[in-house]
């Protein structure tokens, strides 16, 4: 499939658009250098839609859109779980963990660590992130990115990986997160737009033109194997997602590590001003996650009907968008691009983040100005999209579920930082080497697991990997001390009410949940 000359023109307009204001937004007054607070995190003062909107352009990308389409296509509707479990989590988040972390007014999650703890934990996960950011995170939306863009245009796969690499460097490497964040709403709304319009014209063409309901009853009609969203034992996807795992097992660590503790996603609520804003924000951002299946799942399911020969499952997606006529195709392009962009742009900011401030200022020997840690962050942004734009197709290119392999992987650490994080905030008895004990057993016995019980679901693994370092820090700790650690979060000077509309939300999405999984299980 090869874009119209129209369908150019709307990708073109976008972009040029979105370098514009990207530009735009970034400026600073007049005699005003950007500083550290400016760059990594928008001057502490992004508002709740851009926190919320933000949230959901960096999340939802390449290997969402392209890999859980492509699983959905494998597994069905039990895939959106993420998304939905992810919505929960948020809420949890922003009650319970979020004032934690604006209350020690920190720049990163390593940064935390060390306030907690020590220098030794802050720069063991600071170069963990980075090794993860860099090499599974941008790979992946790289790679996945420019699999859709061949797809659709044609355009040779390194050509295409190596014009997202240039595009987004050239839209977020000045302004920093303000760049991102304030460009986002833009984004997610394109996203939103392009998603629902997918979903409806792949329905409709199962209907033969009879409608999006018609459509989406014959879904259920042809495929009623792909809405199960709890597998039984005798699913073959069933070690992908394994039972009621998704609801009470590993499926919460998975989610709290990536929306409470990873730097890529909290970052935005970092900058907020203060708590409330903050938890606008995330509720603006959970009612975005319930939307979500309908955009990336439900076309990847359209697609057993329509395209069932699939030589690879990540194809599902971009062969759905060859039903859109001109223009709407190149819109829906543009959607996707937006998505990738956006990711791509937040992780390289968190990856200068980290680096800058958790490590170059700890290590370097000279004294350090606001400028020149600004330009260093540029440069590690720069640094850092080289690489994965080299090592994408090398580590990726032999996956055929990109979106399973990023779980997968990330599920041999996960268990631990989730672990470190919750008795540190919760435990004030933990210290630093039981959460450096906790960091390296998460590696170790994931990977004992994974050699010796490989048949253990992944997400059974995390789930049993995380309760094993919580108690290994328990015990590490009353070795070493049974004292309150000196530096324990005092939750007495903490605020975690929340206000009524907030409350009101999260009752709302619970219950949206719980019809789901009653009309589903």
């Amino acid at each position: 499939m090869h874009l119209e000359m129209l369908d150019f023109t709307v990708v073109a307009i976008y972009a040029i658009s979105l370098l514009v204001l990207a530009q735009l937004v970034s400026r600073e007054k007049a005699g005003h250098q950007k500083n550290t607070q400016d760059y990594f995190l928008a001057g502490r003062a992004l508002p709740w839609w851009a926190i919320g909107a933000s949230l959901i352009a960096a999340n939802i990308s390449a290997e969402q859109i392209i890999g859980m389409s492509g699983s959905a296509f494998v597994m069905g509707i039990a895939i959106g779980a993420y998304e939905w479990m992810g919505a929960i989590t948020l809420i949890i988040v922003g009650k319970y963990l979020l004032p934690v972390f604006l209350e020690h007014r920190i720049y990163t999650m390593p940064q935390f660590l060390e306030q907690r703890f020590d220098a030794r934990v802050k720069t063991i996960l600071g170069l963990f992130w980075l090794g993860v950011y860099v090499f599974v995170n941008l790979t992946s939306i790289l790679w996945l990115g420019s699999l859709a863009i061949n797809t659709v245009t044609g355009l040779d796969l390194t050509w295409a990986l190596w014009l997202l690499a240039s595009f987004a460097t050239a839209y977020s490497l000045y302004g920093g997160l303000k760049a991102v964040a304030m460009t986002d709403i833009i984004q997610v709304v394109l996203l939103v737009f392009g998603g629902l319009l997918i979903a409806g014209i792949s329905l409709n063409e199962i209907s033969s033109g009879e409608g999006v309901i018609a459509g989406f009853g014959l879904i259920l009609e042809q495929a009623p194997d792909k809405f199960d969203l709890i597998l039984s034992k005798d699913n073959p996807n069933y070690v992908s997602l394994p039972g009621v795992s998704v609801l009470v097992g590993g499926m919460w660590v998975m989610n709290l590590s990536y929306w409470g503790f990873n730097q890529y996603i909290i970052q935005r609520a970092l900058a907020a001003k203060d708590s409330r804003e903050a938890q606008k924000g995330i509720v603006f951002a959970a009612f975005l996650k319930m939307l979500m299946p309908v955009l990336v799942v439900l076309p990847g399911i359209a697609a057993v009907i329509l395209t069932p020969d699939l030589d690879a499952p990540d194809k599902a997606y971009p062969e759905i968008m060859k039903l859109l006529p001109a223009g709407l195709t190149g819109l829906v392009f543009a959607a996707l691009i937006a998505a990738i962009i956006s990711s791509l742009a937040s992780m390289m900011n968190s990856i200068s983040t980290i680096f800058t401030i958790d490590i170059y200022a700890q290590f370097s020997k000279k004294a350090h100005s606001e400028t020149g840690l600004v330009k260093t962050g540029r440069l590690v942004s720069l640094t850092a999209i080289i690489i994965a734009a080299l090592v994408a197709r090398p580590l990726l290119g032999q996956f055929d579920q990109a979106f399973q392999y990023i779980q997968e992987f990330t599920g041999f650490f996960t268990p631990g930082v989730v672990a470190i994080f919750l008795l540190a905030i919760f435990w004030k008895n933990t210290t630093a080497n039981a959460a450096i004990t906790a960091a390296f057993g998460s590696f170790l016995i994931s990977t004992a697991f994974w050699v010796w019980l490989p048949s253990l679901p992944f997400i059974d693994r995390v789930g049993i990997v995380f309760l094993l370092c919580v108690v290994i820090g328990m015990l590490v700790s009353r070795l070493e001390s049974k004292a309150d650690h000196p530096d324990a979060i005092q939750h007495s000077s903490i605020d975690t009410s929340t206000s009524k509309s907030f409350n009101l939300a999260s009752l709302v999405i619970l219950m949206m949940l719980v019809a789901l999984y009653a009309t589903w299980w």
